[in-house]
C-alpha cells in the first residue's frame, strides 16, 4: 500500500543522492528518477535541485516535506494494521504463469514481494495453455495467474503491459537487415509455429491479414522454436518478452503491421481474493511499472 513515490522522495532527501536511495530501496536509480519526475509532473512543481554530486530539497520540496511525512507515516500504520487483519504474517500464495513471465518477471516480483511479505510460502505452477490456466484460477487451484488478454473465463484482470510480437529469423536470413518483416515475406518462407493457447494471437494475426504461412514444424516449447530457427530451419513470431536474452544467435525483428499481445494478472475476484494475493498484485504492478521505467 506504501506510496512508492513519497518513499522515494523521502529517501533521496535523507540520502542527498538519487543512486545511494535506489541502494536503499532496491530500484535502479532510473526507477527513482521516474518516481521522482512522475511526483513533479503530479504536483505541477520541481521538488529537488540536482547537483553534480547530489540532490537537496527545493523551496517547494522543503515545504510539502511534513505533509509527505505525515503521509507515508500513516500509510505505514495502516499497512501494518492490514496485516494483522489479513493475515499477511503466515499463509500460501499460488501464483500461475507460463514461460516468457516465469523467466523475465516472476523471479523479481516475488523478491520484492518476499521482501515485504518473507512468512508467505509462495507456490508457482507453470503452464502455456492458457487455457488451463483460466481454468485453475476458476476452480481456486491458484489464487492468481499471468494471462494474455482477452480470458475467455469471467474472471478480474490488470493490466500489465503490451508486449510486441517479433519475426524471428537466423542470422544469415536473406531479410535479416531489415527494419521490419514483410507481410508478404510472411508466405513465403518456412514457418516454425509455437504450439500454445497463450501464442494463438498469431494465428488471429494471420488470419487478418489473409496469410498462410508455409508451416514447416509445429513445436510446443519456445525454446526449441528458437534453435531450430537459429540453425536456419525457417522463421517463427515469438512475443517480444520471451526474447530477451535470448540464449541463441538470433535476428528479431517486428512485422510490418506491427503486433502485440496485452499481458495482465488475472484472478476470481478482487473483492474476496486473500490480503497475500492482492498484495502480490499491487506489488506485480508496481515491479513491471518500474523495471520498464525507461522503455
Amino acid at each position: 500500500m506504501s506510496n512508492q513515490k513519497y518513499e522515494a522522495f523521502l529517501k533521496v532527501h535523507e540520502t542527498g543522492s538519487f543512486k545511494e536511495a535506489a541502494q536503499l530501496l532496491g530500484y535502479t536509480q532510473a526507477g527513482v528518477s521516474y518516481l521522482i519526475n512522475s511526483l513533479e509532473k503530479e504536483l505541477g512543481m520541481t521538488l529537488f535541485v540536482r547537483d553534480y554530486g547530489g540532490a537537496h530539497l527545493s523551496a517547494e520540496g522543503q515545504n510539502i516535506l511534513p505533509w509527505i511525512q505525515d503521509v507515508c507515516n500513516a500509510e505505514r500504520r495502516l499497512t501494518s494494521r492490514l496485516g494483522d487483519l489479513k493475515h499477511l504474517e503466515g499463509g500460501v500464495l499460488r501464483v500461475g504463469t507460463f514461460t516468457s513471465t516465469a523467466i523475465q518477471w516472476l523471479p523479481g516480483i516475488t523478491k520484492a514481494y518476499l521482501a515485504q511479505h518473507p512468512a508467505i510460502d509462495v507456490q508457482i505452477s507453470i503452464s502455456d495453455d492458457q487455457d488451463e490456466l483460466e481454468e485453475m484460477i476458476w476452480r481456486g487451484d491458484i489464487d492468481c495467474g499471468f494471462v494474455v488478454l482477452p480470458v475467455k473465463q469471467e474472471l478480474e484482470t490488470i493490466s500489465l503491459r503490451h508486449d510486441p510480437m517479433m519475426v524471428v529469423l537466423p542470422q544469415n536470413h536473406p531479410l535479416a537487415n531489415e527494419t521490419a518483416f514483410p507481410l508478404k515475406a510472411l508466405s513465403e518462407y518456412p514457418y516454425i509455429r509455437l504450439k500454445s493457447g497463450v501464442f494463438s494471437e498469431i494465428d488471429a494475426f494471420f488470419e487478418q491479414h489473409k496469410i498462410q504461412p508455409p508451416t514447416r514444424f509445429v513445436i510446443d516449447s519456445d525454446y526449441a522454436v528458437m534453435s531450430m530457427v537459429s540453425e536456419g530451419l525457417g522463421y517463427s513470431v515469438l512475443p517480444g518478452l520471451i526474447l530477451r536474452d535470448a540464449a541463441f544467435p538470433l535476428v528479431s525483428m517486428p512485422p510490418e503491421i506491427p503486433a502485440q499481445r496485452e499481458l495482465a494478472l488475472a484472478l476470481r475476484s478482487s473483492t474476496t481474493a486473500s490480503g497475500a494475493t492482492k498484495a502480490f498484485v499491487d506489488i506485480a504492478q508496481t515491479w513491471v511499472t518500474q523495471a520498464y521505467a525507461q522503455a
